[in-house]
C-alpha cells in the first residue's frame, strides 16, 4: 500500500501543478485587448469567498437608442478606485479578454479591466438650432371714409 499511495499523491502533486501553470497561462495571456465608451453604471465588490471587483458599463451610441450593457471584473484595487471616482461620467475601459479562466475567484467575466479614461463631453459639432423669428403682424390697414 505504501507504493500505491506515494504514486497517487505523486500524481495529486502533478495534477496541481498542472492545474496551477494552466490558470497562470491562462491569466497571463489574452485572447483580445479592445477598449470600450460608455457610462458606468454598477461597480460592486462580490463574492462569498473570492471578493472581486465587478461592473456594468452602457454602451450608448446615439441619444435615445438602448444601451449595451458590457460586463467586466476589476482585478487591480487602483483601478477599482478611478472607476468608483468616474461613476455618472463618460469613461473609455481598456480591457483585456481571457478566455478559460478555470474559477470565478479570479473575476465573474472574460474581460478585466486594465484601464480607465474619463472623456470630457465635447463642443457640439454644430450650433445650437436657429429658432426663427417669431411672425411680424402688419398693422391693420386704415379704413378710409
Amino acid at each position: 500500500m505504501g507504493a500505491v499511495a506515494r504514486w497517487l499523491s505523486g500524481l495529486l502533486v502533478v495534477f496541481i501543478l498542472l492545474f496551477a501553470a494552466y490558470t497562470w497561462l491562462v491569466l497571463s495571456w489574452s485572447y483580445s485587448v479592445g477598449e470600450r465608451a460608455g457610462y458606468v453604471q454598477k461597480l460592486s465588490r462580490k463574492g462569498w469567498v473570492c471578493k472581486t471587483w465587478e461592473g456594468e458599463l452602457a454602451l450608448v451610441t446615439m441619444p435615445g437608442t438602448v444601451a449595451e450593457k458590457f460586463f467586466f471584473s476589476v482585478r487591480n484595487e487602483a483601478i477599482a478606485e478611478q472607476i468608483n471616482h468616474s461613476i455618472g461620467r463618460r469613461v473609455s475601459l481598456d480591457y483585456e479578454e481571457h478566455v478559460g479562466v478555470p474559477s470565478s475567484c479570479f473575476g465573474e467575466t472574460g474581460h478585466f479591466i486594465t484601464g480607465v479614461k474619463v472623456i470630457e463631453d465635447p463642443a457640439p459639432l454644430s450650433p445650437a438650432p436657429v429658432q426663427p423669428p417669431p411672425p411680424q403682424t402688419s398693422p391693420a390697414p386704415a379704413k378710409q371714409q
